[in-house]
């Protein structure tokens, strides 16, 4: 049975595609080039939503410094509604693939969630692979924002048992591994929100079936996965930290709330770690969207789609 893209979804790259000639897509490897493309792509994104600040007049936003497991000094951004109740809060690491993205393209998606819900976020500057760090470097730098929110819980009126990491995309597979993490080093967490995540190196092999559909492509992932894994990457020494997807058991993880489309060459493995984790008896929310395509929300944030995902995000952080 053939798959079927989301009408408004089809209009809005139909709409695309008439307004550009088509480039050939980056050799595999070449991280610069994928980066230059995915950082335009996400600025392009960025302008589909209001401006932040104007667009988002009741949150406010300070920047802060945090420093990483190598003492790298990670750039942190605290949003907030100037009302909030003293509470809970999310850690939010930002997509790209692991070799792109930043705070500021994130700027207004990050304040949506804060105006709606009137939680708080603190947003990772994480750095980008290959020339920032590669391996452990940009999941310690995630997990070190966590650790320096539950320090200063007491100061941004946040209860160290109501924090929870998310993520979007690559995000979406660091906010993963820092779940792990904490579990790990005893940190307590709340919830990780894995947003169509980034979870597992191997997933490179072309599915004929999806190939029509594919925003971030298998060589794309390729790109991705090699550049912050370097000589690790397809051997059996990549960290299940930066690949959430190996770790050999779920046990004591976050309750998870995952999400992700049907046309996105990462569903298999967000379904099966949804699936891991509720076989585990860790209550898990599982959405699997029909019509959905990598990045759907952020291409038509109008859509009914995106809109009905949106306003599940929202219930999520403001069950916190």
């Amino acid at each position: 049975m053939a798959f079927t893209l989301d009408p408004e979804l089809a209009a809005v790259l139909q709409a695309l595609a008439e307004q550009s000639d088509p480039t050939p897509p980056p050799e595999r490897d070449d991280w610069r080039t994928l980066r230059a493309r995915g950082t335009a792509s996400l600025r392009w994104m960025a302008s589909l939503l209001p401006a932040y600040p104007s667009g988002y007049p009741l949150v406010k936003a300070s920047s802060h410094k945090v420093r990483s497991a190598d003492g790298a000094e990670i750039l942190v951004r605290w949003y907030e509604k100037a009302e909030s109740a003293p509470g809970s809060a999310v850690v939010y690491a930002h997509g790209g693939g692991m070799i792109a993205g930043s705070v500021d393209l994130h700027d207004s998606v990050v304040a949506g969630y804060v105006q709606a819900t009137g939680v708080p976020f603190l947003s990772v500057d994480y750095r980008l692979a290959p020339d920032a760090a590669t391996g452990t470097g940009p999941v310690e730098d995630v997990f070190a924002a966590l650790i320096w929110l539950g320090e200063q819980a007491p100061e941004l009126r946040v209860d160290p048992r109501r924090i929870a990491v998310m993520g979007d995309s690559a995000g979406g597979g660091l906010a993963a591994g820092v779940a792990i993490l904490a579990r790990d080093r005893g940190v307590p967490l709340a919830r990780q929100a894995l947003l169509y995540p980034m979870l597992d190196d191997r997933t490179l092999t072309p599915d004929p079936r999806l190939t029509p559909y594919v925003a971030w492509t298998w060589d794309d992932n390729w790109t991705g996965w090699h550049a912050l894994l370097g000589a690790a990457f397809g051997t059996d020494d990549v960290p299940p930290q930066v690949a959430p997807a190996r770790v050999a058991t779920v046990e004591g993880l976050a309750p998870a709330y995952v999400e992700v489309g049907e046309l996105d060459i990462f569903r298999a493995e967000a379904v099966t770690y949804a699936q891991r984790l509720a076989d585990a008896d860790i209550p898990t929310e599982l959405h699997l969207h029909s019509g959905a395509i990598h990045e759907y929300d952020r291409l038509a944030p109008a859509s009914r789609l995106a809109r009905r995902a949106v306003e599940d995000r929202r219930r999520v952080i403001s069950s916190l």
